[in-house]
Formats: C-alpha cells, structure tokens, sequence
C-alpha cells in the first residue's frame, strides 16, 4: 500500500468541476476583489453558521487579530488565551501589541475550562480567546456566562471547528466573535488562504469590515485605528460557495473515522480524544502517547504520516524572552510532549483506515515483547 497521508483533499470529478467551473466565473467577471462571489458567501456562510452576519478577511490569523481590535483591544492590554494551539492566537495578540495570559488547559478535550477561569480573571484581561481545539467544542457556554460576569468579552478561535454544535448552537455564535480559517486542510478549505468572522453584533460586523479595508469609512477617508489590508478575493470564495454544501457530509466523514480509532485503540496504553459527537467535527485525530518519536518512527515505516500539533506551548517559543502564564501549565506542558496526529479525513478509503488501525495495534504489539 501507498503511504497513508496525513491530509487529501476530498475532490471528486463531479467537485472538481464545480470548482473549475466557480473559477472561470470570477475570471470571466473581471472582478477579483470585494465582489458578489465574497458578498454571497458572507451570507451564505452566516446563514448555515446561524449567524447574524459574516464578514471575510485574509486568513484566520488576520480573523483573530481583526476581531480583537473590533473588541477594543490596544497595545498594553491584556488578553487570555492557552498555550497549545500553534501560536496563532499569540501571533494576533502580539501583532497589536498586547500581552498574552495563559491558562492551562483540561487534561480530557486540551481545551479551556471554566476550572482555569478564576486564575485568569485575576489578571484581569479584556478579552478571552477560546479555542476550540482539534475541531471539539470547549465549555463554551459556561465560560462565556462566567466571563459576562466579570465584564470580558470572549472571542471564539473556530479555525478547526466549522460545524461544531451543542443543542442547535454553532461554534463561533456563543461569543462576541467566532474566528475561521479556510486554510486549504481545514474542514471547509479554499485553494489558498481566507478567513472570516461571524457575529450577531451589527456594530461589531461594521467595525470589522472598516478594519478589513484600511479603517475606511468611505474611501480613502480612515477613521477608525488599526485598519488595514486582510480581504477574502473572489476566487476563494466562488470555491468556498461549491465546497460549503459538503460541510455537514465531510464532517460526519471525519467523525467516523476518528470513532473507529477510539474504539479500535480502547484497549492500549495511550491517550484517546474524547467520544466524538455533534460537538466535535474531527478537524484532528490526536491521541496521546508516552514515547512519541519511536512511535513516529514507526508508523513512517509502515507507511502512515503523522504529525504534532503542536510541539512547543507558545509561552516557551524562542522568540519571546518571556511570557505571563496563570500558575504553572501542566496539562499544557505535558499535552505537547506526548500529543500525535493521525490521518483523519473524508475520502481516507476502509482500507486506509483499516491500515492506520492494524499499524497502531502492531506498535503496540511489539512494545509488549
């Protein structure tokens, strides 16, 4: 068998010439930037997010940073955040100016929970990103009511979340903000870089659609601190348009597989994700195990790609001398020297799968010899 990888995209011949037929639309409209295939997909996005209103941007990081400046956060501001999704969130923070706070995470979902909570509002940020990891929804509600009470808003970071639900509700609709990118290996991906933001506040929606384009209130006239360049070009969205449809399939997909590896790998020493329901989409397969390299070692033998996500917590990068952490990251920590990626994705064939789960199962064999 070929290799197994890590990701492919799922694009069949009928998809494939939808995607060449949006395309050749936006090259025969003559019109690139800001046009009716982003407007479209802003409300068609809203519409299936259950939002309000959905406004695009460049790339994820640009929907963090752009929402947290919507949200009134200036350099020398606070803002809470954990420290084991890629930095991403960090990037945004810093890229203002403001200082990153970091809470350590729940040892189950690795996400933010209300049990980290009391340590953060003593540092008294002004917002709070929470991340939904791996594609699973945090404690969302109850973080959101728990900050509410102590004044700060919540962003939602739904990079790896499209679709993710609980009781009806989307992720990126409990917030002030949901965040997302369309990076092309996301759940739903461009063929390139975009990212958006939903809100159901009409002033927030308006003041991020100002920052997207210069600060702009009308052209050429900048009015509001902080604008710059971040816009979604038209031909993203025209694919974005053909691959939205696909969404609630290719994560039920997704949810299948991961199923199949926690129930394939209930037995062994190591770490499974929590079951996967409607609340998780499956953007990531990441277990936890105790000697991760050998184990990377292995399964490149046999031929099945894996990956970390993510090596190194964002408060011990090298390019920030320190950082300021609620108490001391132990899940975090302990999380990043042990979490492993395996391929999970619509259009990995039985077979595939069956290969990823015999491969497991053989290292774990071996290991007990």
């Amino acid at each position: 068998m070929k290799e197994v990888p890590l990701y492919r995209h799922p694009v069949d011949a009928v998809l494939h010439s939808k995607i060449c037929d949006s395309v050749r639309r936006v090259v025969d409209s003559n019109r690139y930037i800001l046009g009716e295939e982003v407007y479209s997909f802003e409300r068609e996005f809203a519409d299936v997010m259950g939002a309000a209103h959905c406004v695009s941007v460049g790339n994820g990081t640009d929907a963090l940073e752009i929402a947290l400046r919507a949200a009134g956060v200036k350099a020398s501001d606070r803002v809470g955040l954990v420290a084991n999704a890629g930095f991403y969130g960090s990037t945004a923070v810093r890229t203002i100016g403001a200082e990153p706070v970091y809470a350590d995470v729940c040892d189950s979902s690795l996400n933010l929970g209300v049990d980290q909570l009391a340590g953060l509002f003593v540092m008294r940020p002004k917002v709070i990103i929470v991340t939904h990891l791996y594609g699973r929804l945090a404690d969302i509600e109850r973080i959101v009511l728990a900050a509410s009470r102590e004044g700060v808003q919540v962003i939602e970071d739904c990079a790896q979340s499209h679709g993710a639900m609980r009781d009806g509700r989307f992720a990126g609709t409990f917030g002030v903000a949901g965040c997302f990118s369309f990076y092309p290996t996301k759940n739903l991906g461009a063929i390139g870089d975009g990212g958006a933001i939903i809100t159901a506040d009409s002033n927030f929606a308006e003041r991020v659609r100002q920052i997207r384009q210069y600060g702009w209130s009308s052209k050429y006239r900048n009015e509001l601190e902080g604008g710059r360049n971040s816009r979604l070009d038209e031909i993203q969205a025209a694919v974005l348009r053909v691959k939205l449809p696909y969404l609630r399939a290719w994560n039920d997909a997704r949810r299948h597989i991961a199923s199949r590896y926690n129930s394939a790998f209930a037995d062994l020493p190591l770490q499974c994700p929590p079951p996967f329901d409607e609340s998780s989409v499956a953007h990531l397969y990441t277990m936890r195990v105790a000697n991760r390299e050998a184990f990377r070692r292995f399964m490149k033998e046999v031929g099945v790609a894996t990956d970390v996500h993510y090596p190194v917590p964002d408060h011990q990068q090298a390019a920030y001398a320190s950082s300021t952490t609620v108490g001391t990251l132990l899940v975090t920590d302990a999380s990043c020297n042990t979490v492993v990626t395996l391929p999970c994705f619509p259009g990995l064939t039985d077979e595939e799968v069956g290969h990823v789960i015999d491969s497991v199962l053989r290292y774990f064999a071996k290991e007990r010899v």
